[in-house]
């Protein structure tokens, strides 16, 4: 099993020195699907959902959210973000929206958790918008699809 780059050597979480690391260029995007009842989905793009547009509410939670990521996860690096975008696919047959979240940066560390905190929160901006007439949604599949930049270059998830 590979080091955990968190542990130092005696059991302790630090926060990774990245100062030897090369600026460059990274970006990531990531994934979430929310799943809610049919209804529920006509309310939302009827744009009927009585607390307001829940996508747009969305889109700019999880902006927000993507430059707080080192406000909320434990050891990430606060970075200077220079691009944060969160779109929306509606699967009507399905009754999912499905989120892609994209962030980018110059820097020494990767902007992973920042494109995943973004898609999760903006799933979860979703269920709160509509749990008022759907407790039942269900948020999943949050994921990392891609990143690109650093040493170790580029990723690419294999679909499943």
């Amino acid at each position: 099993m590979k080091k955990l780059s968190h542990i130092d050597s005696k059991g302790k979480a630090v926060m990774v020195d990245v100062s030897s690391k090369r600026i460059t260029r990274r970006s990531a995007i990531a994934a979430a699907t929310v799943t809610m009842r049919s209804d529920t989905l006509s309310l939302l793009l009827s744009g009927k959902v009585p607390k307001g547009d829940v996508l747009a509410a969305a889109r700019i939670a999880g902006i927000m959210a993507a430059k707080k990521t080192s406000s909320i996860i434990p050891l990430c690096h606060p970075l200077d973000l220079t691009s944060v975008t969160v779109d929306f696919d509606i699967d009507e047959k399905k009754s999912e929206v499905h989120i892609r979240a994209e962030s980018a940066c110059s820097a020494r560390t990767g902007v992973e958790m920042e494109a995943m905190t973004a898609a999760a929160v903006s799933a979860l901006t979703i269920y709160d918008m509509c749990k008022a007439v759907d407790r039942d949604i269900t948020i999943s599949k949050i994921m990392l699809l891609e990143k690109k930049g650093g040493k170790s270059g580029r990723y690419i998830r294999k679909k499943s």
